[in-house]
């Protein structure tokens, strides 16, 4: 054992040699105007203030995930509505609710690189991008593309009432625009999800008595799985872990559709949504066991 290791074994470190009233004095001898403090004091602030736009904005997206639910369970209600058009009437408006949440996201990030803040706002964003192609494909029965979903994210000051963190000069009236572009994996990931809901819309339109709807809803979902097996395993890992859902709702819908054509004019109409349900629940079974 060398002499330096003392006694017990144990090096001395360095600072040690210092009584602990020298280093208080040291520290309390820092200089809080000099430039090295001024500079962490400004990183800081630029920290802080990026944290709580942070925050918010993830407020934000939690408001916007649970009205575009609140629109899409709304559109479920279309095929048993009597008057159809009201229901279309209402979700379009939710759905400008939903819009002026995403200004006040398009609002915060004024000078800001969105990818920085993606994390915070793509649920939100994919949950909108569900809703609104739901409420497209009852219109039209076709899918809404991106760039029509962008097109409505366009905002200006005349499109609320009140414009906050604006001066009241002569020169503030030129309008004001922002906008918020979804990026095209938020786009896929909301058009992933949207196959469940028309999978349930399939279901609840034979409870209803509508035999068409589901053979429309098995061609179009059809062509959703045929595009995204072309994006396979070369798109971004969350479009790929959708592939699996999607692919169930799909074989679903596939499954009514073979009940309807072979079974069709056994079951009485209003026990057709029954079987559907129990043999869900045995594919779900059955791809639980596999």
């Amino acid at each position: 054992m060398s002499g330096k290791e003392g006694s017990g074994g144990f090096r001395k470190r360095k600072h040690d040699n210092f009584p602990h009233g020298q280093r208080r004095d040291e520290k309390e001898n820092v200089n809080p105007s000099s430039a090295l403090m001024t500079s962490f004091k400004s990183f800081q602030l630029e920290l802080d203030t990026r944290h709580d736009k942070y925050e918010r904005l993830v407020k934000l997206s939690r408001d916007i995930t649970i009205e575009s639910k609140r629109t899409i369970f709304l559109l479920h209600r279309f095929t048993s509505a009597p008057n159809g058009e009201e229901i279309l009437n209402e979700s379009e408006v939710k759905l400008d609710a939903v819009r002026r949440k995403i200004k006040q996201v398009a609002q915060e990030l004024i000078g800001e690189d969105m990818y920085q803040f993606h994390r915070a706002i793509s649920p939100g964003l994919q949950e909108y991008v569900e809703a609104v192609s739901f409420q497209y494909f009852i219109k039209t029965r076709s899918l809404i593309s991106v760039e029509e979903i962008n097109k409505q994210l366009i905002f200006t000051a005349e499109d609320r009432e009140e414009t906050t963190n604006m001066t009241s000069n002569s020169h503030d009236k030129q309008p004001h625009t922002w906008s918020l572009k979804v990026t095209p994996v938020d786009y896929l990931l909301g058009v992933a999800d949207l196959t469940g809901e028309l999978m349930r819309l399939c279901i609840s339109s034979v409870g209803n008595g509508d035999i068409d709807t589901p053979f429309e809803l098995s061609q179009f979902l059809r062509q959703i799985y045929d595009g995204f097996t072309f994006i396979g395993n070369t798109g971004p890992y969350e479009v790929s872990k959708k592939l699996y859902t999607l692919k169930q709702s799909l074989a679903k819908v596939e499954n009514a559709c073979y009940t309807l054509k072979v079974r069709g004019s056994e079951i009485p109409k209003h026990m057709l949504a029954d079987v559907f349900s129990t043999k869900t629940e045995l594919i779900d079974q059955e791809e639980g066991l596999s």
